[in-house]
């Protein structure tokens, strides 16, 4: 990059104080989420496990599991890594470090609110929208800090340019305001119980079009930003196409908003937008691969560091699983496909694939490469504890999702097979039955992923013992992240 896009010749002193937060609570949160899955998984084999406690059943810690994983370990990922990113990138300091605080212990106020809301069944029964509207509101005025943090950050930028990571992390946090916003359009009648405004078929289009669009930004779009970032700073390496990039940027951000009605199929919903919603999952796969090929091509030239580098392991995994899921995503979204394995735990192993596969894995990294640089340290307290996390994460989540594409095509086809009069060959009861072998599997795969974060934990934990004595973690050390050759940008127009 040309000095002649860079705005300013001081150094900029960072905020990563914030930074460092909520990289310390994405593991903590982490570890929560996962264990309430696994407790979840396990009261599948012995439901006697819910103690015949209203607060510990199935259906109320379900969506405790959801939303820790989704918004307390994977939102609290995406605000420490985009924090880091954008100051970084734009060689400025965040916007305003007093909302920055509040971006931070609001988020933590609005887990802990679910962790207490949720089990006493206070739900709006929502997929992923299950929190009532006191806590919908704290959501919005966060989200409304965060924007202000991030966006008021870049245009305080020191350099001309807005390095391609930035753009995902934009259009996530613009995205999800929308999506938030509208779908939790409700009418409260008490303190904690509200009504959606919408009501039948537009209720459900309404709550797909979030729920899809939930994972198409902040499950993918949002940890592409990160992707962008971590794969080339760790490989040492330029993004192999800068142009590929944002090709993939604007196709996907386009096609994602339109791929909801495929959670619908089957349904009330007209037949035309089902359709759509078809047709544009398909058309999706192709900026999909675009972006899993852009970050595996990335490492070309560096493929030898992954015998020694267990982060790189991680990222490099991570894309292979997003490549997986989203192949698997757009294949499911075909009618005849979906036929089979609507309702069945293909579904569910598919989501693993996307959440452990592809978001956890490549949080699992950036993470990785993030907190000893917050606490004046070039790597982790033990690489060989990240090494023993890779190979225990991989294997479980190959145990996990191998189990659940099993178990959901055995479903499907016991549940649509008939004898020759036409009857159903077997009971729903012989189906579960036959599944029970594959949740055992399945909950041994969840155990060894969140073995996996408990042992990333501790690494984190004497990390930050070893690492913080006499670091300002408000100066950090300063490195020109916007000339820096790994992220490569356009030559300037004066060049």
């Amino acid at each position: 990059m040309g000095t002649s896009d860079t705005l300013g010749k001081q150094p900029e002193v960072f905020n990563y104080g914030v930074v460092r937060q909520f990289a310390i609570m994405t593991v903590v949160w982490g570890i929560v989420g996962m264990a309430v899955g696994v407790w979840i998984a396990a009261q599948l084999i012995w439901p006697e496990l819910n103690f015949d406690i209203p607060w510990l059943s199935y259906g109320r810690l379900r969506p405790l599991h959801t939303n820790a994983v989704i918004f307390a370990f994977g939102g609290s990922a995406l605000f420490a890594t985009s924090y880091y990113v954008v100051q970084r990138t734009s060689q400025a300091r965040l916007f305003s470090d007093k909302l920055a605080a509040f971006t931070f212990w609001g988020w933590q106020a609005v887990i802990v609110a679910a962790v207490i809301t949720l089990p006493l069944g206070i739900t709006s029964t929502k997929e992923y929208a299950e929190l009532e509207w006191p806590i919908d509101i704290l959501i919005a005025l966060v989200w409304v800090a965060y924007a202000i943090v991030f966006f008021g950050t870049i245009a305080k930028r020191r350099v001309k340019h807005i390095y391609v990571a930035n753009w995902f992390f934009g259009s996530y946090i613009l995205t999800i305001a929308v999506l938030h916003i509208f779908n939790n359009l409700e009418m409260p009648v008490s303190l904690w119980k509200s009504y959606s405004i919408y009501a039948g078929v537009q209720d459900a289009m309404v709550q797909w079009w979030y729920g899809h669009n939930a994972v198409g930004f902040f499950l993918t779009t949002s940890f592409l930003g990160m992707m962008y970032y971590f794969v080339p700073k760790q490989a040492e390496r330029p993004i192999f196409s800068y142009r590929l990039s944002i090709v993939h940027f604007w196709a996907l951000a386009f096609t994602y908003m339109w791929a909801g009605p495929h959670h619908l199929l089957y349904t009330s919903l007209p037949d035309w937008t089902q359709s759509l919603g078809m047709a544009l999952s398909l058309i999706l796969l192709a900026p999909s691969w675009g972006g899993m090929i852009n970050g595996i091509m990335t490492m070309s030239g560096a493929w030898h560091k992954l015998r020694t580098d267990p982060i790189l392991k991680f990222l490099v995994v991570a894309l292979s699983f997003y490549g997986m899921s989203t192949f698997e995503g757009s294949m499911m979204s075909i009618r005849t496909v979906n036929a089979l394995s609507h309702y069945t735990d293909w579904t569910v192993g598919h989501v693993h694939s996307g959440a452990l596969g592809w978001v956890a894995m490549i949080t699992f990294g950036s993470l990785y490469y993030l907190i000893p640089r917050l606490f004046g340290r070039t790597t982790m307290y033990s690489v060989k504890a990240i090494e023993v996390h890779f190979w225990i994460a991989t294997l479980g989540v190959v145990l996990y999702i191998a189990s659940m594409w099993i178990a959901g095509v055995m479903q499907g086809l016991m549940w649509r097979a008939t004898g020759a009069d036409g009857t159903l060959t077997y009971s729903f009861v012989e189906a579960v039955k036959a599944t029970y072998p594959f949740y055992a599997i399945r909950l041994l795969g969840g155990l060894m992923f969140l073995t996996g974060v408990v042992i990333m934990f501790w690494n984190t934990i004497m990390t930050v013992r070893v690492g913080v004595k006499g670091v300002n973690p408000e100066v950090p050390l300063y490195s020109p992240d916007a000339r820096d050759p790994a992220l490569r940008m356009p030559a300037p127009a004066t060049a």
